[in-house]
C-alpha cells in the first residue's frame, strides 16, 4: 500500500476475532484461609501462598529461582518465566519491561520460603546425584521444572474437593489484587506489584471493586472536612 502497488488493502476484508471474555473469579479472604488450610501439607501450598500474597503469573511461580529470591530483605525478583511449548519448557524473560519487577513478600511468605527451602534441601539430600538440580523454588518431584499443564491439573483436582468457590489458579492473582483495592492500596502500587504495562489497565480490570472504594472515600472525606469545620466553629 505504501509503495502504491495495490489498489486496497486486502486485509480490509478480514474479520478478526473476538476475544473470549471469561469472567474473573476471586477467592475472599476466609475461602484463601481454608484454601491455604487444606494444601499447607501438600506441594501446592508454597506456589498457592506465592500467587496469593505476591499476585505472581504461574509461568513466574514455576520459573522462580532461588537466587531471584531475598528472604533477608523479603523480596522476590521476577526475571523469568516458565513457557510450555511445542518444543518443550523454556524459560523465558518477562514479556514487558515491567513485568521485570522486584515484588516485596509478606512475613507469611517468607516464613513459608524459609522452610520450604529447608525441606527441598533434605529431599535433595534424600534423592541425591538423581536430583536435578535446576535452582527453582518450586519445581516439581525431583527438581526438574513443573511442566505448568501439569500443576494446573494438580491444583484444580485440589480445590475440586474444597467446599469454596471454584476458580483457577490465575484467579488467585485476581484475588490478590482485589484484596489489596479492597485493603485502600493505591491503584499505582497494585499495578507494579502485579507487572502490567500501565496502571489503567489495572483499573480497567478491577473496576468492579472501585465503586465499594468510591463510597469508602466519600465517607473518609466527609469525616474529614465534617471535624475540620467542628474545629472551626469551636474556635470561633
Amino acid at each position: 500500500m505504501k509503495w502504491e502497488l495495490l489498489a486496497r488493502n486486502p486485509a480490509d476484508a478480514v474479520e478478526p476475532p473476538q476475544p473470549v471474555h471469561q469472567e474473573m473469579q476471586v477467592l475472599d479472604e476466609t475461602e484463601t484461609a481454608t484454601l491455604l488450610g487444606e494444601i499447607e501439607n501438600s506441594r501446592l501450598y508454597v506456589p498457592v501462598l506465592l500467587a496469593i500474597t505476591t499476585g505472581l503469573r504461574r509461568g513466574e511461580i514455576l520459573g522462580l529461582r532461588w537466587s531471584d529470591v531475598d528472604l533477608i530483605k523479603g523480596s522476590v525478583m521476577v526475571v523469568s518465566s516458565l513457557e510450555q511449548t511445542v518444543e518443550g519448557l523454556n524459560l523465558k524473560s518477562p514479556k514487558t519491561h515491567r513485568s521485570r519487577r522486584a515484588v516485596a513478600l509478606p512475613p507469611l511468605a517468607v516464613d513459608a520460603l524459609r522452610t520450604h527451602r529447608a525441606e527441598q534441601a533434605a529431599e535433595r539430600l534424600a534423592i541425591g546425584s538423581n536430583y536435578n538440580d535446576n535452582g527453582l523454588v518450586c519445581p516439581a518431584p525431583g527438581g526438574s521444572p513443573w511442566r505448568p499443564d501439569v500443576f494446573s491439573a494438580s491444583f484444580t483436582k485440589a480445590i475440586r474437593r474444597m467446599d469454596i468457590r471454584q476458580v483457577r489458579f490465575h484467579d488467585l492473582r485476581h484475588s490478590h489484587a482485589t484484596h489489596l483495592l479492597r485493603a485502600g492500596v493505591h491503584p499505582k502500587v497494585v499495578s507494579e506489584r502485579l507487572g502490567h504495562s500501565s496502571v489503567g489497565i489495572t483499573l480497567d480490570t478491577y473496576s468492579h471493586v472501585l465503586p465499594g472504594m468510591q463510597q469508602d472515600a466519600v465517607k473518609l472525606i466527609d469525616a474529614a472536612l465534617v471535624a475540620a469545620i467542628r474545629r472551626d466553629k469551636a474556635v470561633k
